[in-house]
């Protein structure tokens, strides 16, 4: 284990990421006593770093949790393989590899092949977890992630809903899903994995590379022409998701509980403060 690269996330990176992962534990209580957690690596820089986070807090927090370091081999090539298991050795991560044939059985899907992936992969993280013993996955999603997800809902699947820190499996009773890197941007992830002199895979899967554009990538362009003119707008964004006003929508819904807004508007009841943008 490089011990440089344990302490820059408490030195050079104390305020853009180990405060902000601490926040994210403590304000969403996403890591608590008693857990037993099973800590997702695809190899890439989010969950390696994700993984290195929860190992530092495993080690010196004050919280009494335990951690099993997963990565699901979906059939990676050899090269990525021998990546992942190197840098995990490069970053002290005692990993558990286990090796699945998703990516064999999602190339055989004519249609929505990365939904397939998606689902398969989930599932197989739920699956293992349980087996482990334990009461929570972590995933490796970041602020940036987040962002990107509440402008697709809106401009793509004409809904407003974010990615949540965390979640209740529904098939699987009794884990949670989290999100430990909440907080965290990922231009501070990239800028970490510079100053330690850091390599790891890229997307591995030969269907997302063939594929070009995507409209997460879209997003992300989109994004990056807004901050030009607002480099506020990514916490506009989040903040928006954190105070809906239920009483300036027109319609919105609870599980399958729906509710309109002509349902009580001949009550007469009034709305205080709404600010017009017109």
């Amino acid at each position: 284990m490089n011990s440089s690269i344990d302490s820059s996330l408490t030195g050079e990176f104390s305020k853009s990421i180990w405060s902000k992962f601490r926040k994210g534990i403590e304000e969403y209580r996403l890591i608590e006593n008693g857990d037993k957690i099973a800590v997702c690596i695809s190899g890439g820089k989010d969950s390696m770093l994700m993984a290195k986070c929860i190992q530092r807090l495993k080690k010196y927090g004050n919280i009494d949790f335990d951690a099993e370091y997963i990565v699901m081999d979906p059939g990676y090539a050899p090269e990525n393989r021998e990546k992942i298991l190197a840098n995990a050795e490069t970053l002290g991560l005692p990993v558990k590899l286990m090796e699945t044939r998703i990516f064999e059985s999602t190339a055989k899907a004519e249609k929505h092949p990365c939904f397939l992936c998606a689902r398969l992969r989930r599932g197989w993280l739920y699956k293992t977890a349980q087996e482990l013993g334990c009461n929570k996955i972590a995933l490796g999603h970041h602020f940036d992630d987040v962002i990107e997800t509440i402008l697709m809902g809106m401009l793509y699947g004409s809904q407003v809903q974010t990615m949540m820190p965390k979640l209740h499996s529904e098939n699987y009773k009794g884990i949670q899903l989290i999100r430990p890197l909440y907080l965290v941007r990922e231009n501070d992830i990239i800028r970490w994995t510079e100053y330690n002199n850091l390599s790891f895979i890229q997307c591995a899967c030969r269907i997302t590379r063939s594929e070009g554009s995507s409209k997460r990538a879209e997003i992300k362009k989109l994004l990056c022409q807004l901050r030009e003119t607002n480099p506020a707008v990514d916490m506009n964004i989040f903040r928006s998701v954190e105070n809906v006003n239920l009483q300036t929508l027109i319609s919105y819904h609870l599980g399958n509980d729906y509710h309109h807004f002509l349902d009580d508007f001949d009550k007469g009841l009034s709305i205080k403060g709404t600010n017009n943008f017109s």
